[in-house]
């Protein structure tokens, strides 16, 4: 038997969330670079004049965005893990080192979400 299975076995669990999340989160920054094509379709004709490039070019830029943290979010997530399973099989205490950078790309997140708003509620309901 291995020894701290159990706790091997969570980090494990936990590499594996981090990573389904970042592949979710390239997923979505896909979808959005692609989205004008939706707006083309959803939006009615009179509408689509406010979609120029300018629209598009957020669009783009905020679709990098999402892939770029998804590809940060594998790479954190594997030195993390490879600490954890370090720090596991030591029989010294290791502070835990906070929840800051878990707390920082929550925000991140919440920005770019904000800001897609922002961009859907303005290609949909043009100011003029």
């Amino acid at each position: 038997m291995i020894k701290r299975y159990s706790d091997h076995a969570a980090n494990e669990r936990t590499f594996l969330a981090w990573v389904r999340t970042a592949i979710a989160t390239m997923a979505f920054g896909f979808l959005i670079e692609r989205f004008d094509l939706f707006i083309r379709f959803a939006v009615p004709p009179a509408g689509r004049t406010s979609l120029g490039v300018h629209g598009r070019g957020f669009a783009n830029t905020a679709g990098l965005a999402f892939l770029l943290m998804g590809i940060a979010m594998i790479g954190v997530a594997a030195l993390r893990f490879v600490r954890t399973s370090d720090q596991i099989d030591s029989d010294e205490e290791i502070k835990n080192p906070g929840a800051r950078f878990d707390m920082a790309l929550a925000g991140l997140l919440a920005l770019l979400g904000c800001s897609l708003f922002l961009y859907l509620t303005h290609a949909i309901f043009p100011l003029s």
